[in-house]
Formats: structure tokens, sequence, C-alpha cells
């Protein structure tokens, strides 16, 4: 369980506003609109205009407050993306010193939602502390409030002086170049982090198959792959993660497993048709494009759940899909370092194989490497994967 401790508080924005927040800091819309400032907007105009009626338990307009957040990586921020584009956002970290300004408003979640309460500090810290570990999650659903508490709110009334401004996120560093040249001279730290906007940490390719190192959950790739045993458990690793944040995807597991429709060598192939963007992203209206329909492909890299993988289990089902994929309607695919981690295989045994079925097969491929330490450079080329 994360520790309960802020180190920072965050602000969204688009990158053209970021020198007017230097020097003026971050203003509540009403400050804007009698500053007469000109900015650029990352929320659509009805989103805006919601927060302007919603008040405060003491009368007060959501307006007349600059709103951070505990936690930027959030439904909001991938709503925004999925509209405005990565490369023109910045996440701006604010110094946990705002919390000791006059009349802040803590919120248990997203302060536009009828659900939400609003707190004075010291209640709102105790809230706070209860749902740290919601906060701090790297997903989210609608259906246990988790989607509309992972957004909590720090309001702080007019504005958030620039002085406690500690630094500027982007999504790489080529946004980073581009912010510097944007809020030049200031020395203000401007600090890739991908994570923070949904990217993988890294990626390299080689072909169609890109070797990445971020959540597969947040993949591009049409279908997602997930890691399974036959006895019909989810109980770790991937397998747990997909069982809590797509409940349906367990229970058709379950039923493939019963019916011995996958096997050792047969993977089960989902067509889910619920658009994964309209689960993620703030919906306090619908999304102008919503598409990211997912796909799970359920393959089997263990027998039993306290068995180690087999290298011959898993040669079948890459062999499957390659043999089955386009049959299948599957036009890309994620797939986790099969069998590593919990399976007991090592990226040195596992890499080359699925490299040697999945190379040139005909479609994008991304294959999520091992979360469980680090794989030496000469382990991640064309020489030893494809040999």
């Amino acid at each position: 369980m994360p520790r309960f401790e802020i180190k920072n508080l965050y602000y969204i924005t688009q990158i053209n506003n970021l020198p007017s927040i230097l020097e003026k800091g971050i203003l509540s819309p009403d400050e804007i609109k009698n500053q007469h400032l000109e900015v650029t907007r990352i929320y659509d105009q009805e989103i805006v205009s919601n927060r302007q009626r919603k008040n405060t338990p003491e009368q007060k307009s959501l307006w007349e407050y600059a709103n951070l957040y505990f936690q930027p990586r959030n439904p909001m921020m991938y709503r925004v993306i999925q509209e405005e584009g990565k490369r023109n956002l910045a996440i701006i970290a604010i110094r946990n010193q705002v919390l000791s300004e006059s009349g802040v408003v803590i919120t248990d979640g997203n302060a536009a939602s009828n659900e939400t309460r609003f707190y004075p500090l010291d209640e709102g810290m105790e809230v706070l502390s209860k749902n740290w570990q919601i906060i701090q999650k790297d997903w989210w659903k609608g259906e246990d409030g988790s989607k509309r508490k992972i957004m909590a709110e720090c309001l702080i009334p007019k504005k958030v002086n620039p002085s406690l401004i500690e630094a500027i996120f982007v999504t790489d560093t080529q946004t980073q170049e581009q912010v510097k040249k944007i809020i030049e001279p200031s020395p203000l730290p401007i600090i890739p982090e991908p994570n923070l906007f949904f990217q993988p940490n890294s990626t390299s390719r080689i072909g169609n198959i890109s070797l990445i190192n971020g959540d597969m959950f947040f993949s591009q790739m049409q279908t997602l792959t997930v890691s399974v045993n036959l006895e019909g458990i989810m109980g770790k690793g991937l397998a747990s993660r997909a069982k809590y944040q797509f409940p349906d995807v367990y229970v058709v597991y379950q039923d493939a497993c019963k019916a011995k429709n996958i096997t050792a060598t047969q993977p089960f192939l989902y067509r889910r048709e619920v658009s994964l963007d309209q689960e993620l992203a703030d919906l306090s209206l619908p999304l102008n494009t919503p598409n990211s329909v997912k796909w799970f492909l359920l393959l089997a890299t263990k027998r039993k759940w306290r068995e180690n993988s087999r290298l011959e289990d898993l040669e079948g089902g890459l062999d499957w899909i390659k043999r089955n994929f386009k049959a299948q309607g599957i036009t890309s695919l994620a797939l986790p370092a099969l069998g590593c981690g919990l399976g007991k295989l090592t990226w040195l045994e596992v890499g080359p194989l699925m490299c040697r079925y999945l190379y040139d097969i005909g479609i994008n491929v991304a294959i999520y490497l091992p979360r469980e330490g680090k794989i030496a450079p000469e382990y991640l080329q064309p020489e030893f994967l494809l040999h």
C-alpha cells in the first residue's frame, strides 16, 4: 500500500499557456476572465460551463478556484490526450506548501461530479489518506468509484502563486526542447515523464516488433494478450489486473476453461466490443471520437496456476498466433514477455522464441518487457533476438 505523502500537486495545461502561468500564476477561470487574458483551453466548453455552474458548500462557484490534482495521470488527462494530443500538453508540479494557502478546499473526487464531497483542509487530509491507495493506482473503473476518486482536487481561491511552481513534466524529449524555447530564459526543470501521459517509458523496434517498457493495458494495439492458466484462476500478475479492471474478461476466461476452449497450445480470443477510451476517459460529456475497442487473447502460459511455464507450451501458443491471426481478424497484437516473472522463465529464453514466431508476420506486434529487473541492451538487439 502506498504511503500517504503529498510531495506535489499538479495542474494540466496547454504548453502555450506556460509563459503566462510562470508570470501570473495558475489563475482561476474567474481571474482569467477578469484580467481579460487569452488562454488556450484544453477542455470542452461544456465541461468548463459545468464547473462554472457547480458550487462548493459555501456557494462559491468552482470558477472562483484554481484546481490542482493529487494524481495527474487520471481520467481527465486521458481524455485531454485523446482530444489534444500528448505533445501539446504539460503537467505543472506545485510544491505542497500550496496547502497552507487560506481558504483551501479538498474534494474526494472530480469536483464537477454530483457524488463528490467538499472538505476543509484538515478533514480533507483524512479523506485523502483513506483514499490514497485509489489515488495512486495505475487504472480505475466507474463502477467502484475509483474513476471519480482518482481525480480528487485541491481548490485554491483565485490563484496559485508562480513561486510555488517546482517543475514541468512533458511526454518526451521532443516536447522538452519545445517547452524550453517557449519558457526561456526560465531555469525551471522540464522533465520528460512519458508514464504520466500514458506513454511507454521506452520503445525500440525490430521490423514489425516493438519492444516496450510500459503498461500493456494502455497499448494502442487492437488485441491485448493476457497470460493465464488452464484452471480458471486469475490470482497474480497481469491476469489479476485483467480480472479486476475488466471483470467480463474474467467471466469469459472461466467459461472458456470449463468448455475446454483454451488449451496449453490454443489461445482463446475474446472479441470485446466496448471502447476502452469510454471506460478510461472522463465522460462528463461524451468523447468526440471514442475508439480503442480492445480484444483480449487469453494465452495459457501455465497448465496449473502453481506450476512454472513450459517453453513448449509457449511455442505452441505462438505457432497458433502465427497461423491464425489473420483468419481471427487480429490486426495488431500486444503481448507480455510470456512466462517471465511468475512463470519463472527468463527473457533470454522467451525473447528469441517470441521474436522468431512474430517477426515479419504482417501486423504490428508490441512485446512488453518483464518488469522484474533490467535487461542488458545486447539482449534487445536483432543479433540476439533473431538469431
